[in-house]
């Protein structure tokens, strides 16, 4: 298991267009995905899950991966959030 901390840039927080675009680049991976905020955890590749979390511009969240490529996961997804959301 691998995880990493990432706070999130994009101006409307992860609302349902960013939630479908971070699902779609979870899913390129076989690791589970996980996204954790304020104690709560949620699957990172269901939309309706990242969406209950509630997540702000920045707000920090925590991005565990856990599988066979669960390192490509975190680095991937943590560029994902900075570069592209």
């Amino acid at each position: 298991m691998k995880e990493s901390k990432v706070t999130l840039q994009n101006e409307e927080g992860l609302h349902a267009r960013a939630a479908a675009l971070f699902v779609r680049k979870a899913n390129q991976f076989a690791s589970e995905i996980t996204i954790l905020r304020n104690g709560e955890e949620v699957n990172g590749k269901s939309i309706i899950g990242i969406m209950s979390l509630g997540v702000f511009s920045g707000q920090e969240i925590v991005l565990r991966a856990d599988g066979a490529d669960e390192d490509e996961a975190v680095e991937g997804l943590v560029a994902f959030v900075k570069e592209e959301l």
